[in-house]
């Protein structure tokens, strides 16, 4: 009941990292059916394309073996050794093209699927894996009983079809009893055949429906509940209460350090009381003057005060304040619109002696 209420609330699709954490510790959407269409396919190559010509190459060199036995050489168990190690070399020559085959299709059926990819978790040993209770919660879960209806379904199918298929031959294989033994060879080859054309028929139509069925299942295992949404988007983004706090002491540091750089202003141009801003310049430093401090408000009086406190002129000029303060940001020099007129309060502040009260500039 639980589970299904947790299902229940995963309304949410997954996002991309939440696939992509599941892809990184091996949880891929994999059909097994795929593979098992890929060993049918191989099967079917091997017993068109290969088959017949090993079959007749065993055949020939095993000639000796059964119609002339008596000029075998089996005096000692050596001859036998070798005689057996004759008979497996043949026989494996044949089936070795199935074997290369069937892992050849096999693994191109699970990259098909999926690129493969190291994840040393799943080959950790686990103390659930050997748990009888949780091997049997496996076994008759939801997805233990679709594997066993995909089997059963499998298994019900295809012999019908077979038995379908075969049926006209039924009487075929009772006359071929009493025929020529070659005969039955080829009636056999046919009817073997046509079981691998129909088996691989049938598991390339369950493969197709499977590798849909586990995508959409896989990705609807991962959807996600909305406090799941919002955890994750915490740990991606950062909490906005942390971050918050972090941007207020961040402006706070800047703050610090700007009211710390008004004592090296060279004049402060007010608002008058609104907006206040303190600009360095010095003949020897070269360069245009610079905005070592700015702010409005508790700010401006703040940097009104500390120009006050050492006698830094002050100029009361709202238009050019508001400009400067609107376009120029801290540790920034003035652009050139503003060259003019800022350069004819610092003549007032280099033709006279440094005053700590308000000037009212002409």
């Amino acid at each position: 009941m639980a589970e299904d209420q947790d299902k229940d609330s995963k309304t949410e699709e997954p996002s991309e990292k939440k696939l992509r954490d599941a892809m990184d510790k091996g949880n891929v959407p994999f059909s097994r059916e795929l593979p098992l269409f890929g060993s049918a396919l191989a099967i079917l190559i091997f017993f068109v394309f290969f088959l017949p010509a090993g079959a007749a190459r065993l055949t020939s060199s095993l000639v000796d073996v059964f119609e002339k036995p008596e000029e075998l050489s089996l005096a000692t168990g050596q001859d036998a050794v070798f005689l057996f190690q004759h008979l497996f070399m043949e026989s494996g020559a044949v089936l070795l093209p199935a074997f290369v085959l069937m892992i050849t299709f096999g693994i191109a059926a699970s990259v098909f699927q999926n690129m493969p990819r190291p994840v040393l978790n799943r080959v950790q040993p686990k103390m659930e894996r050997i748990s009888l209770m949780k091997g049997i919660k496996r076994i008759y879960s939801v997805k233990g009983m679709v594997e066993f209806a995909k089997s059963l379904f499998k298994i019900l199918v295809v012999s019908s079809i077979i038995g379908v298929v075969l049926s006209d031959d039924y009487f075929g294989v009772l006359a071929a009893m009493f025929s020529d033994p070659a005969t039955i060879l080829d009636m056999m080859r046919a009817m073997v055949g046509k079981v691998i054309i129909v088996v691989l028929i049938a598991t390339a139509a369950i493969a197709a429906v499977d590798v849909l069925w586990t995508r959409f299942d896989w990705h609807n295992d991962l959807r996600m509940t909305r406090q799941e949404v919002k955890d994750e988007y915490k740990q991606s983004e950062g909490d906005p209460i942390v971050k918050s706090r972090q941007r207020s002491l961040a402006r706070d540091r800047a703050r610090r350090r700007m009211i710390a750089a008004v004592p090296r202003a060279t004049l402060v141009i007010t608002n008058p009381t609104h907006y206040a801003v303190a600009l360095r310049y010095v003949r020897e430093e070269g360069g245009a003057p610079l905005v070592v401090a700015k702010g409005q408000d508790l700010i401006a009086l703040k940097i009104r005060e500390i120009a006050q406190e050492h006698g830094i002129p002050i100029f009361e000029e709202p238009p050019l304040a508001r400009s400067i303060f609107a376009q120029v940001s801290v540790d920034s020099v003035i652009p050139t619109e503003f060259y003019r007129a800022v350069a004819e309060l610092i003549h007032q502040v280099y033709a006279k002696p440094a005053q700590s009260q308000p000037v009212k500039a002409s």
